[in-house]
């Protein structure tokens, strides 16, 4: 497929999306709709990791209000049903990790496709704002799933209603992201986490993901019956034994993602 809207480089076992119509802080329209969740399925199928991240001085500012049918008449039930509810469920589900490499700002939309990776890295320039009440809105894209979740109930509702930017590192003070970096080099510190998550045991971090998130559904008996059955799986894969050896021998493993 030739993408118009976003780039992707798949090497060293890391696929990169950039997304990439910058003259409008990488809104979302349909054909980038389209084109990103083509982009995920392929790298979940020749990657170990994949990092989304956004070209010029945003992430990504959310839906492209200009974007054909997007006047008061436009089907919003239909646009999130049909288009953004298959992406985001290719993100969350996806067998590999998968990282938000968020270089400015993330609105709306866009601030709901950084929280639907299982990481997010930000760049302290970096703001979240969870816009929509500005035209008449609730959250969407997944953002009443995942925020309180996140950062509770109360700054979960606060975030919805206020529209205020969070910053970086309020966002990472609030358990919304896993880390702020210094502008200074945060492409050098996204890429090195991106290089890790390559080079390392695949099938157990897509079981890690599993586990984390059934944990809020189970009771205790229930999780630990899962620990069991998960734990058992990465005990049979080549990775284990090659973490082990590599114990022993005190060197670093080589995993292989099997």
């Amino acid at each position: 497929m030739e993408y118009q809207t976003l780039e992707l480089r798949v090497e060293d076992g890391a696929a990169l999306v950039r997304l990439n119509r910058p003259e409008v802080k990488n809104a979302l329209n349909t054909q980038m709709r389209a084109e990103l969740l083509h982009a995920v399925k392929l790298a979940e199928a020749e990657a170990r990791v994949l990092v989304m991240t956004g070209a010029g001085d945003a992430f990504c500012s959310g839906q492209d209000l200009s974007d054909r049918g997007t006047a008061a008449n436009i089907d919003i039930e239909r646009t999130l049903r049909d288009e953004y509810t298959p992406l985001l469920r290719a993100i969350y589900e996806c067998r590999i990790p998968v990282m938000a490499a968020v270089n400015g700002a993330a609105a709306g939309a866009g601030a709901s496709l950084a929280l639907a990776a299982d990481v997010v890295v930000a760049s302290e320039r970096a703001v979240f704002v969870q816009a929509f009440s500005r035209i008449g809105l609730i959250p969407d894209a997944g953002s009443t799933y995942w925020l309180p979740r996140q950062v509770g109930f109360a700054k979960a509702m606060g975030a919805a209603l206020f529209a205020e930017p969070i910053s970086a590192r309020q966002a990472e003070a609030w358990g919304m992201i896993w880390e702020a970096v210094p502008d200074d080099g945060f492409e050098a510190h996204w890429r090195a986490r991106m290089a890790h998550l390559a080079q390392g045991p695949t099938v157990t971090y897509g079981l890690v993901k599993k586990a984390l998130r059934e944990g809020f559904d189970n009771n205790l008996d229930e999780q630990l019956a899962l620990e069991a059955r998960l734990q058992g799986k990465c005990g049979t894969t080549r990775d284990f034994r090659e973490g082990v050896l590599a114990f022993i021998e005190k060197r670093p493993a080589n995993f292989e993602g099997r």
